[in-house]
């Protein structure tokens, strides 16, 4: 019978093994620039209105773009690098990323949803899976270096519903 320290070591080589082998398959989600964000949906009224329901459901807040038109900004409002996109996943659970491609890295080029329900970059093409798989990269520069939209968190106290860092 092996000895407890000899299966202790034979554990942590499964371990590292482990580690080791799925090591490429990490996705970094950190490419865009760590800036504030915080937007609250102020009511279950501003949630009927601007949130997303139901499954394969988008929307994009840009505060300096005033999108959603009729959305109202508080000063303390921040959207993130270039814009947040709101999206209902396939479960029907609200998710949120940063609009900014990771690959191109720049306020101003942001991810679209493409007729094929994927979110996709207008410049290098690279597309995601924003309604399931939390926005892994699917083609592109993107697949190739493993570079993931960032995600935000959202929440609800019953009334409101936040989204932050």
């Amino acid at each position: 019978m092996p000895s407890k320290l000899t299966r202790l070591a034979a554990l942590a080589t499964v371990f590292a093994a482990v580690a080791l082998g799925t090591g490429c398959d990490h996705i970094d989600d950190t490419r865009i620039p760590a800036v504030p964000v915080s937007l609250t949906f102020r009511g279950q009224h501003t949630w009927d209105v601007y949130g997303v329901h139901g499954a394969l459901d988008s929307r994009r807040f840009i505060k300096e773009l005033h999108e959603p038109a009729g959305f109202y900004y508080v000063v303390s409002d921040c959207t993130g690098f270039g814009g947040l996109l709101l999206v209902c996943d396939v479960y029907g659970a609200p998710v949120v990323y940063d609009l900014s491609c990771p690959v191109e890295q720049k306020r101003d080029v942001r991810i679209f949803i493409n007729d094929k329900n994927v979110a996709e970059c207008p410049i290098c093409h690279s597309t995601y899976a924003v309604f399931e798989n939390f926005g892994m990269p699917l083609s592109g520069r993107a697949a190739e270096f493993h570079w993931g939209l960032t995600r935000y968190r959202i929440g609800t106290n019953g009334v409101d519903w936040t989204i932050t860092r």
